[in-house]
């Protein structure tokens, strides 16, 4: 399914919620937390609502019934975060891969791209143990692999911001200078 870019006047719109998409490691929920705090606005973490919803962690749903059911759940609780209220939403990586969820999110978010280089998103996914698609793989070549078939697609995002290995709040900063001009 190809998507387009949606109409560039909505990267502005304020009353849109804001989602965060991009490789696993970028830090959308360290990212999300901290823009959600100075635009005054709630925050979500896709995977926490679905864990809560699931009542199992995604490396559960994952073992237990597969990625096709875990994306499924995704889309239906990234639905229901959508809801026309302003927030700010980190969502997992793999969310705007599948087309009915990132149509939804194109449409209904300014959605922002945070992007990273492999060698600091290795770094950063080092730090956590409960990646499904790391299990017993080489977190680099993984990386690697998901940034060919990935990039591409995130690059239908309007808004796109570099997270350097620096402190969250310049990613944060980038990101309000992109939203606002």
């Amino acid at each position: 399914m190809t998507t387009s870019l949606p109409d560039l006047r909505k990267i502005i719109d304020s009353r849109l919620p804001i989602v965060l998409i991009g490789m696993m490691g970028v830090g959308k929920s360290t990212i999300g937390r901290r823009l959600a705090n100075r635009l005054n606005l709630p925050f979500v973490d896709a995977d926490a609502e679905i864990e809560a919803a699931a009542g199992l962690t995604v490396a559960e749903i994952f073992e237990r019934f597969g990625e096709a059911h875990f994306r499924d759940g995704e889309r239906r609780v990234i639905a229901r975060l959508i809801d026309g209220s302003r927030k700010v939403i980190a969502t997992g990586g793999g969310a705007f891969m599948q087309g009915d969820t990132r149509a939804l999110i194109l449409d209904r978010a300014t959605t922002v791209w945070l992007q990273a280089d492999i060698e600091t998103l290795v770094q950063r996914v080092g730090r956590r143990g409960d990646r499904p698609l790391l299990l017993d793989r080489d977190p680099e070549t993984v990386l690697r692999d998901l940034a060919v078939s990935r990039n591409p697609v995130y690059a239908l995002a309007p808004v796109h911001v570099f997270s350097h290995p620096a402190p969250h709040e310049a990613t944060v900063d980038a990101i309000l200078r992109e939203l606002r001009a």
